[in-house]
């Protein structure tokens, strides 16, 4: 007589369940990211920016933006979208131009003050002690001077020009991220990751960069869009000021040329600018909350 053997209803059930692999929390982001329709679009304006910038700056585009198209003055119309200026130039061509150098500005400045503020963050809170104390005491002072006037100092020994732009800006703003990071990697350093590391040899430096630093970068991504964001806006200060991009269009600069023009009833120069600073801005915000939202789900809705 053959035998038979009987599974039992829940080994069958088990072998029904397929396998799944637990998905990392870059992972998740990404899928929360993609599933938000409003980050979504606000990252496709960001894209469709960075591009129209990339092309500027090859040349591909707006090239011709000091050339005469039409008469002074002429309103926004089929033939001039957003009009022209008191030279006759088109101010939409100015507006493309501005939109180079806010991206430009606001890239390198974020970047710079990325590589400033984790690494200096880094080395406060890994090492402590007098190292540590010497890292707070220089950003707390730092931080003490106020930044506009220092923006303003910092112009005035450069002198005038993109890249006095990038490096000003750049130093200005590094101050918040490397607290952030200082207090995170304080939290991390203790934890049995990095002291199972330290057990397997680890260096310093491995520890930092291949075992702490990816725990916390997220925060870096999270405070790199918003100095993005907030460069931009400074940059349009300074040079509505006077004191930021010279000899090239930018919306800092096509707003302050509006300011006389208001008078005349001349408006479109000061649209056109506002409205393309007011819309990359906003879509940086708002994928910047979303960016917070999926990468540290404690502060979702706050």
């Amino acid at each position: 007589m053959a035998h038979t053997s009987v599974q039992s209803v829940d080994e069958i059930s088990l072998e029904k369940i397929p396998s799944r692999k637990s998905k990392s929390l870059w992972d998740q982001a990404m899928e929360n990211i993609f599933r938000d329709k409003m980050a979504m679009t606000s990252l496709i304006i960001v894209g469709i920016y960075a591009l129209i910038s990339i092309l500027s700056a090859l040349g591909v585009i707006a090239a011709d933006w000091a050339v005469e198209v039409g008469p002074s003055y002429a309103p926004p119309s089929g033939e001039f979208l957003f009009g022209t200026d008191i030279f006759g130039r088109s101010v939409f061509t100015k507006m493309i131009k501005g939109t180079e150098v806010a991206m430009s500005v606001g890239l390198v400045a974020a970047c710079i003050s990325v590589v400033i503020g984790v690494t200096l963050g880094s080395i406060a809170g890994y090492f402590g002690g007098k190292v540590d104390e010497f890292i707070v005491w220089f950003y707390t002072c730092f931080q003490s001077i106020p930044t506009i006037m220092l923006l303003v100092a910092l112009s005035f020994v450069m002198g005038r020009g993109l890249v006095s732009m990038y490096v000003a800006l750049g130093l200005t703003s590094w101050v918040n991220l490397c607290r952030l990071i200082r207090g995170e990697v304080m939290r991390h350093k203790d934890r049995e990751y990095v002291q199972a590391a330290t057990a397997l040899g680890g260096g310093h430096a491995r520890k930092l960069i291949k075992h702490i630093f990816p725990n916390v970068s997220h925060l870096v991504i999270i405070s790199f869009s918003l100095m993005f964001q907030t460069a931009i806006k400074t940059e349009v200060i300074l040079s509505y000021l006077g004191l930021g991009v010279q000899g090239r269009p930018s919306w800092g600069t096509m707003i302050d040329d509006a300011k006389l023009e208001l008078a005349r009833g001349v408006w479109w120069q000061l649209g056109a600018a506002t409205l393309a600073m007011m819309i990359v801005v906003l879509s940086i915000n708002l994928l910047g909350d979303a960016l917070r939202d999926a990468l540290d789900p404690k502060l979702k809705g706050k």
